[in-house]
């Protein structure tokens, strides 16, 4: 979410330029509140009546249903982005077929056949899903229209809607990129801050594992004294860069020596992840409400001390490896592709598997201003993070970079999540 600085810079120099630059977020919705949000919710008559009791443990997480259907003049219901030859649009017909082949390819590994063996949900099989995408992949290459895909849809695919976190269908969205910074391979007087690679010896370690402050210290340099010695992978001027790059799962590198590489996943401690914001809204820091990383990011411009107070909270520590400039891969193996992945909870929902999500997102207008759109888009689950656990949550995957950073950092609305499966 940050930029790329030639100078160095402290945190609250750098807080000070992110929120000059930062656009302020405005709302172009114009579509009818029934349009928005009732007609998509899961229908009374299929609402799990279980979910009145206090065992949840065998709920239904996706509920069959007939497609939604379309409010008149409603566009935010199509995926007009699919056909759109506009900016830049013009190539996301080809990142969607992209994205769809992707998970055609997990789908054909022995990973794929193991976990859909173990899948709960009946009628949801590997197959089914693999040969739902294929059959999706053929309209959307054969069809020359939003319209005429939504008809084909409504006619050979049923919906299975995600009963939400609060078993009306609502779904919590937010998402998340690919950062890219400054980093040394070597340690320096600037260049300080490490991230680490994945322990050889991890699964030896006694259990409960040691905590992010027992790994690294409060001010996040003392990793030589613990478990993390000589594990340093590269370095970093700010504080925050690394607990950033934990948080997203990987980022792409423009080094010192004039290089250019990228690190990605390669595992993690056995602590849940606790987000900052949850974090300084439990110590009464933020507001419950209306908690992004701008807001995250204005309380340490203020407090910068607080720095070593917080962030060692978040117990779960994230380990990394050199990828060498390969693009940002998920859970399931294969790379993501930005607005058609999304990441959920895996002990729920199919891998691979084609979706169709609704939401409120914010886009990027000429002007620069960012400007929240209700949109529906069709992509494929392709990932999974330490934050998106139950059926009321999804992340969504931008891309790389400043413009996907600025983007995901306000990304937080309620919405709707249907996977699509042949009849």
């Amino acid at each position: 979410m940050k930029k790329i600085f030639n100078t160095t810079f402290s945190l609250p120099f750098f807080f000070t330029i992110f929120f000059l630059e930062m656009p302020a977020i405005k709302n172009r919705d114009t579509i009818p509140p029934e349009c928005q949000v009732t007609k998509w919710n899961l229908p009374t008559e299929l609402k799990p009546t279980a979910l009145k009791t206090e065992n949840t443990k065998n709920l239904p997480v996706l509920v069959q249903r007939l497609p939604v259907g379309c409010c008149e003049n409603d566009d935010s219901c199509l995926d007009a982005r699919i056909y759109d030859g506009e900016q830049e649009e013009i190539a996301d017909k080809k990142a969607l077929i992209k994205s769809i082949d992707q998970s055609l390819k997990y789908l054909r590994t022995r990973q794929a056949a193991a976990t859909y063996q173990r899948y709960k949900i009946s009628g949801i099989t590997r197959n089914r899903v693999y040969r739902s995408l294929q059959r999706f992949r053929e309209l959307v290459l054969s069809t020359n229209s939003p319209q005429e895909l939504q008809t084909a849809i409504e006619k050979e695919f049923v919906y299975y809607q995600s009963i939400g976190r609060d078993s009306q269908g609502t779904v919590l969205f937010t998402a998340y990129y690919e950062p890219l910074y400054l980093a040394s391979r070597k340690p320096t007087k600037e260049f300080k801050y490490p991230v680490y690679r994945l322990p050889p010896d991890l699964k030896s370690w006694t259990r409960p594992h040691p905590t992010r402050l027992e790994l690294e210290g409060a001010d996040g340099l003392q990793g030589s004294q613990s478990k993390l010695k000589g594990l340093e992978l590269f370095w970093f001027r700010d504080r925050f860069e690394p607990y950033i790059i934990q948080i997203q799962g990987s980022a792409r590198l423009k080094l010192t020596d004039g290089t250019e590489t990228s690190i990605g996943y390669a595992g993690n401690t056995a602590h849940n992840y606790k987000s900052l914001g949850r974090t300084l809204v439990e110590a009464g820091k933020l507001p419950e409400n209306g908690v992004t990383m701008p807001t995250i990011f204005e309380y340490f411009q203020k407090n910068p001390q607080d720095l070593n107070v917080y962030l060692p909270r978040n117990n779960s520590f994230v380990f990394f490896r050199e990828t060498y400039g390969r693009s940002a891969h998920g859970s399931v193996g294969v790379p993501l592709t930005p607005e058609r992945s999304i990441a959920t909870d895996k002990s729920l929902m199919p891998p691979g598997a084609l979706a169709l999500i609704r939401a409120p997102f914010p886009f990027v207008k000429n002007n620069g201003e960012l400007e929240n759109r209700t949109v529906s888009r069709f992509v494929l689950d392709q990932d999974t993070g330490g934050a998106i656990k139950g059926p009321g949550r999804v992340d969504y995957y931008l891309g790389t970079g400043d413009i996907a950073g600025d983007r995901a950092g306000v990304t937080v609305s309620n919405g709707q999540l249907f996977y699509l499966l042949l009849k």
